[in-house]
C-alpha cells in the first residue's frame, strides 16, 4: 500500500465519519455472516445519529486510523483491556488497517501493564482476531433489539 496508515486520537469532528464506518461496515461486510434482520438490529439507521456516539466518545476516546485525510477505521479500547468497537471502513478491508489498529491496542495494553485484552467478536472478525493471537473463551448468543446474534468472547493473554 503506497499510502501510509496513521493512528491518532479521536477528535470530536470525527464522529460523523466513525458512525458511518460502523453502519456501512456492518451492512456491507458483516452481511456475509449475518441475516438482514440481524444486521438491521445490530446497526439500524438510527445508529447514524450522533448524539449517543458523541456522548460515548467524549468519555472513551477511540483510536482512529487514517490514510491521508480519510478516516479508514477505529477502535475503542477501555482501561480494563476490553475492546468494544473495532471497525475498518468497508472499502479498506484487507489493507492492513485492522493490523495497524490492533498493533496500537497491543502497545497501549503494554503501557497500561494489562495482563489480558478481550472483546466480543463477530463471526466475521473471528479469523482476524485468531490471526492476532486471540483465543475463543466462549461462543455466545446475544439479543440486540430482540434479535439473537452469535458472537465470540475472545481474549489474548499478554506476557
Amino acid at each position: 500500500m503506497k499510502d501510509k496508515i496513521e493512528i491518532r486520537k479521536y477528535r470530536p469532528q470525527d464522529a460523523r465519519e466513525l458512525a458511518n464506518i460502523y453502519y456501512h461496515t456492518i451492512h456491507n461486510i458483516n452481511i456475509a455472516d449475518y441475516s438482514e434482520e440481524q444486521i438491521n438490529a445490530w446497526a439500524p439507521e438510527s445508529c447514524l445519529e450522533l448524539d449517543g456516539w458523541e456522548r460515548k466518545w467524549e468519555k472513551l476516546s477511540p483510536i482512529v486510523a487514517t490514510i491521508g485525510d480519510q478516516i479508514v477505521g477505529f477502535a475503542e479500547f477501555e482501561d480494563n483491556g476490553h475492546i468494544d468497537c473495532f471497525y475498518v471502513h468497508h472499502q479498506f478491508q484487507g489493507k492492513a488497517v485492522g493490523s495497524a489498529l490492533i498493533k496500537e491496542i497491543f502497545n497501549q495494553a503494554l503501557r497500561k501493564n494489562l495482563s489480558k485484552i478481550f472483546a466480543e467478536v463477530s463471526i466475521t472478525a473471528k479469523s482476524f482476531f485468531l490471526k492476532n493471537g486471540f483465543e475463543v473463551a466462549k461462543e455466545q448468543f446475544v439479543k440486540i433489539r430482540g434479535v439473537e446474534l452469535r458472537n465470540f468472547v475472545m481474549e489474548k493473554i499478554l506476557s
